[in-house]
């Protein structure tokens, strides 16, 4: 005679601990095993609290200031650049924003965009008082470099860019050999007939190309290709390329600026700086003979050419 014991009905707060999403405690819990808001966590020994996190803890840390001196000798330098030799000053601004100010790749290229239009207006301005300002050149080339940005930014989308990189880096080494090798005659005018101005439109093309596809241009090809492409003396040369150099930072400073990509402050700090020290380039450049400037302005270019190949070899 067998004797059947039937089992205890389970007891409701058992029921609900030993349901599916139920800690021991029978507390809901959600599948991926953390507690709900205000439940307390299941760690097996015991519960913690859920503390939801406070405002303070959610939001990102606040970015401290720059340090205003750092930011000035990145001006003082930038300015005296672009007063100097006619360019824009990012071939330096950008690695001292850098280093310096601990900004990004992009960031650092968009405050220099910033900085160098007020020195841009002001060297124009400065080079023309002393009428050495080509306005006609000036324009030709500025209307093929924004085309050249279009076509710039097509290229960048389409085409692989390494052996771009390398053909001009070469390019840079061979204006710095015509550099050195071609003496500019101070004073000289560009004569203006319809093929030139053809072919300045065609240099503004390479300007903006060079723009879109290497994040460089301005000076360090529009200096160079008036000088020796158009025999036009330094001082005209330069003085026209700060004036090319306005629209080009004009619009893209506009578009960092919507790609929230600009520190405001670090680049008032920054142009309040150059657009002072840039009278003094300008000074210089009146000072300094032709040669010499010609000389300084290859080393320069040169400097831009292994800053290029550094970069190309990384991203090879």
């Amino acid at each position: 005679m067998s004797v059947s014991v039937r089992p205890e009905p389970a007891s409701p707060a058992l029921r609900r601990a030993s349901a599916p999403g139920t800690g021991h405690d029978g507390r809901v819990r959600p599948p991926w095993g953390r507690a709900c808001p205000g439940q307390p966590v299941d760690i097996g020994a015991g519960s913690v609290p859920h503390v939801p996190d406070t405002p303070d803890q959610a939001a990102p840390a606040a970015r401290p200031p720059l340090p205003v001196l750092r930011l000035a000798l990145v001006g003082v330098v930038g300015g005296l650049l672009s007063g100097l030799f006619g360019v824009g000053g990012g071939i330096l601004m950008v690695p001292l924003l850098i280093g310096l100010a601990h900004m990004d790749q992009r960031r650092a290229a968009a405050t220099s965009l910033v900085a160098i239009l007020p020195t841009a207006v002001v060297g124009s301005i400065t080079y023309g008082l002393n009428g050495e300002v080509d306005l006609v050149a000036g324009l030709l080339v500025a209307l093929g470099g924004v085309v050249g940005a279009k076509v710039g930014t097509l290229l960048l989308r389409r085409l692989p860019l390494g052996w771009l990189r390398w053909m001009f880096v070469a390019l840079l080494v061979v204006v710095a050999v015509q550099l050195v090798l071609v003496v500019p005659s101070r004073g000289a005018e560009i004569a203006i007939t319809p093929w030139v101005g053809v072919a300045m439109v065609l240099v503004g093309v390479l300007v903006g190309i060079t723009a879109g596809l290497f994040g460089i241009g301005g000076g360090v090809i529009t200096v160079p290709a008036l000088i020796v492409l158009f025999g036009a003396g330094d001082l005209v040369a330069k003085g026209t390329s700060l004036l090319v150099i306005i629209p080009t930072a004009v619009v893209g400073t506009w578009s960092n600026l919507r790609g929230g990509l600009v520190d405001l402050r670090a680049g008032a700090v920054v142009g309040l700086t150059a657009t002072l020290t840039s009278f003094g380039g300008v000074a210089l450049a009146f000072i300094i003979p032709a040669q010499v400037s010609s000389v300084l302005f290859a080393i320069l270019v040169l400097g831009s050419a292994v800053q290029l190949a550094i970069r190309a070899y990384r991203l090879r």
